[in-house]
């Protein structure tokens, strides 16, 4: 008799299984290519050769320009990425940060971080019984001297899906860099292209759809050239 529990696994949000594809398409890169990118020998050249083909052929999918996808190690990675960078460069325009009170904690400590030691305000909009932000709220909430809104896609804990597109309008029309984590929206929502969330700023994390732990993506909308941190 087979005594071994019978997993069913529910925690598709927390992570997913590597999918087999996947996993035999990064085998070369865990042998025999193994260079830096960044070296001018043939071993570095052939590495960078194929990271340069990894990135066109994200930018393909998601249908902008190969510049606009900056590869990170994870959800984490991209998120502090879009916010620690954007407001470095914006600040002297202004410090006022916006944000939601149900984001993820990759998003939330970034804005704790910024109000607490770097002097910025930071407005955390509500949401109502069903976890949608009021693009309402975000209209009432940006000033003048707004420079960042970050708002995500798809919630881990509770599946509300945000109106992304709708609250990243009201940013483009105020002049107000729109950031959105979309982590747990990719692998669960129609996808056509990387405008369909109007956003500057948009994250993802690999392991959240079948692809491995430690890879992740921010698109960052030309021309907008956040300062590297």
């Amino acid at each position: 008799m087979d005594l071994m529990p019978r997993t069913i696994y529910f925690d598709y949000n927390a992570t997913t299984p590597l999918d087999p594809a996947v996993r035999e398409a990064m085998l070369p890169f865990l042998g025999e290519i193994w260079g830096n990118p960044s070296s001018v020998h043939h071993v570095g050249r052939r590495a960078r050769a194929l990271l340069d083909d990894a990135r066109e052929r994200a930018s393909k999918i998601f249908d902008c320009k190969p510049s606009e996808v900056v590869f990170s190690c994870g959800g984490t990675e991209s998120n502090n990425l879009a916010i620690f960078s954007t407001t470095q460069l914006l600040k002297p325009k202004g410090r006022h940060l916006i944000t939601s009170a149900i984001e993820h904690h990759a998003v939330l400590n970034c804005f704790d971080c910024l109000e607490k030691k770097e002097g910025f305000e930071v407005t955390r909009l509500p949401v109502d019984s069903e976890g949608l932000v009021s693009v309402d709220d975000l209209k009432k909430a940006i000033r003048q001297v707004s420079i960042l809104v970050s708002i995500m896609a798809a919630n881990n804990e509770i599946g509300t899906i945000q109106p992304v597109a709708e609250l990243a309008a009201v940013c483009r029309e105020r002049v107000v860099v729109f950031h959105s984590d979309a982590a747990q929206w990719f692998g669960k929502e129609p996808f056509k292209a990387i405008d369909q969330f109007n956003a500057d700023l948009v994250s993802v994390c690999a392991h959240k759809f079948h692809g491995p732990k430690g890879a992740g993506l921010l698109f960052i909308r030309s021309p907008l050239h956040p300062d590297p941190v």
